[in-house]
């Protein structure tokens, strides 16, 4: 293998790879973003042997029917046997931050529908210490403010996300604050704590709802880590 692949060609990569968890016959949980697609794509090619997917997004769900494959609402599966998503920032325990993609409700949604988190990532996002990416906040707007003074006290710098010379608006028609300054040593705590400010839809610490693999793309082919 060439020692040269470039980014999206690492995601192509663990996008097919992933594709090894996949169960005939089963409803596959499909999260959201650039790697996603990737497994996305890959999975039109065995969409025959599947019922169809359960999408965390919007896009996804595009994505997914524009290559022939059906979607479920999550309401309509009571259980899926694997969620495969990618991360922001993937720690040695498998705990991770997500939601640069703006999807955290309902990728948290989906995995903890799923007896299985396959997280798929190229080597840039594996860390020692989640935070150096800026932690996604998805808040109900009337409690922006203030949850970002509560992030302030701890250290941390919160901007709203805009689009468009506008406030973001997700899925679920609320707002986003990106998170800097902050040292997760504690993922399971962090996410316990900020998950109890009132107007937190979801924090993108995803401790509780782990990845059990990660499939990493290196430089000399995918890297299996198992939590």
């Amino acid at each position: 293998m060439k020692p040269e692949m470039t980014q999206d060609e690492l995601k192509t990569l663990v996008g097919q790879a992933a594709l090894q968890y996949v169960t005939p016959g089963s409803i596959v949980g499909v999260g959201t973003g650039s790697t996603v697609n990737k497994f996305i794509d890959a999975l039109a090619t065995m969409k025959g042997d599947i019922l169809g997917a359960v999408s965390s997004s919007v896009a996804s769900t595009e994505r997914l029917r524009a290559l022939g494959i059906k979607v479920f609402d999550a309401t309509e599966v009571d259980e899926l046997a694997v969620y495969i998503d990618g991360a922001d920032e993937i720690d040695h325990a498998g705990n991770m931050i997500k939601g640069g993609g703006a999807a955290l409700t309902r990728e948290k949604i989906v995995a903890a529908q799923s007896r299985q988190f396959i997280c798929i990532a190229d080597e840039s996002k594996l860390v020692t210490t989640l935070g150096a990416f800026p932690v996604p906040v998805e808040v109900i707007p009337m409690a922006a403010k203030r949850i970002a003074r509560q992030f302030a006290a701890m250290g941390g710098v919160a901007q709203l996300r805009m689009k468009a010379g506008a406030p973001l608006v997700t899925d679920n028609g609320q707002h986003i604050l990106d998170v800097t300054g902050l040292k997760i040593a504690d993922p399971l705590g962090f996410e316990s704590q900020v998950n109890q400010w009132p107007g937190v839809v979801t924090v993108g610490v995803f401790a509780f709802q782990k990845a059990s693999v990660c499939l990493l793309g290196t430089a000399g082919g995918v890297k299996m880590l198992a939590f």
